[in-house]
């Protein structure tokens, strides 16, 4: 099988796709009501599509194609208030959250699609382990080439897009001790990580016809990969970030990897290679289990510091590319934020410490994924 030609796209527009829990409002634990839900949203108008994920318990939200930070943040707001509509009608919650901090794997009901009941058959119960919620962001490019020299630039800023967006600190009722224990149950699926290094279409097209070959691979959709081309849409997806407590913190984080992707493609600061690789897991690590306090380790000079000081720094060394898309004020105050140690998985925790169950917990993310918050 050939690799599909890849779609030019409108350089830097950006899209997202946020991956929403559903629950209850007795025990708030999950409920399997996604079929019910999607059917009322199906009935009006919307921003964008609403879909089916892996398991019943979760949905879907994707923007369109969008050209700056506002015209996402609008087509999000629109799509949290259609689903909140549909959900206030089945007395059910909705909240982001990497992972839902209790509920039990085993419960969990595939949803009633052929790719899912495959992927199912393959996998066996890490598909229904699979009902963890993520944020993935694409990347107009305007070819391909352009496409894979972004995904390698990018690659260095995992750590950075993991420690920010981390909110996943309770699994199966117990704190994990990790900032993003979501990314551990990605991990377990062959062809996650990192992606190979090539640099040209026509070798990724060697690659892709390689793996197809093995009978491993049918398709792209078959990479579970942290960064991967999507050729279809023309675009980059950077798929590590968990799904965060709020929408304007999704956007901010879609904003920041917007003008790292400008200043990655205009000024071209970097000449990948695949040595940058040699300390990608240690670093991906370190961001999942510490977040901000983590270690990073740059590829090049091999100096060791805090993800928070990197991200400060990265913040520093695109401000201009911030200004020329109109973020500057949001990456601002994603700065603070850091300074400050505020990330999903920090306010989880002292929720659970001032509540002291997890339910509660639950409930207070489902009031800040609709009342918002200032990022």
């Amino acid at each position: 099988m050939s690799l599909q030609a890849f779609s030019a796209s409108r350089a830097l527009s950006i899209g997202v796709e946020l991956e929403l829990q559903l629950v209850n409002t007795h025990d708030y634990d999950l409920v399997g009501a996604a079929e019910d839900l999607l059917r009322l949203v199906a009935l009006g108008d919307k921003p964008g599509e609403i879909k089916p994920e892996m398991t019943d318990s979760m949905i879907e939200v994707s923007t369109g194609v969008c050209d700056n930070y506002g015209m996402l943040l609008e087509q999000l707001v629109g799509l949290r208030d259609t689903v909140a509509e549909a959900a206030r009608k089945l007395n059910i919650g909705i909240c982001g959250g990497g992972t839902h901090p209790f509920q039990d794997w085993g419960e969990r009901r595939i949803v009633d699609r052929p790719r899912f009941h495959h992927l199912s058959d393959l996998y066996g119960y890490l598909a229904k382990q699979f009902t963890v919620f993520g944020q993935h962001v694409h990347v107009g490019c305007p070819g391909a080439d352009v496409a894979l020299y972004l995904l390698h630039g990018l690659s260095r800023y995992i750590p950075h897009l993991i420690a920010l967006s981390a909110a996943s600190p309770f699994v199966q009722g117990h704190d994990t001790g990790f900032q993003s224990a979501r990314l551990n149950s990605v991990f377990a699926f062959p062809l996650s990580g990192r992606a190979p290094f090539v640099e040209t279409w026509n070798d990724f097209g060697a690659y892709f016809e390689k793996m197809t070959g093995t009978g491993v691979v049918a398709s792209m959709k078959d990479f579970y990969w942290d960064i991967r081309p999507k050729p279809e849409f023309g675009t980059v997806e950077v798929r590590v970030m968990d799904t965060p407590l709020s929408l304007e913190r999704a956007a901010a984080i879609t904003a920041y990897i917007q003008a790292l992707a400008r200043y990655l493609v205009v000024e071209r600061p970097i000449q990948p290679a695949e040595d940058d690789y040699l300390v990608y897991t240690f670093n991906r690590f370190q961001a999942c289990r510490f977040g901000y306090a983590g270690t990073y380790v740059d590829p090049e000079t091999h100096w060791h510091c805090p993800i928070a000081d990197e991200i400060d720094a990265s913040l520093t060394r695109i401000e201009q590319h911030a200004i020329e898309l109109g973020v500057d004020p949001v990456l601002g105050r994603l700065r603070q934020a850091v300074r400050e140690g505020r990330n999903g998985a920090a306010w989880l925790r002292e929720r659970h410490a001032a509540e002291g169950n997890l339910p509660e917990v639950v409930m207070a993310q489902c009031t800040r994924w609709m009342e918002g918050e200032v990022v």
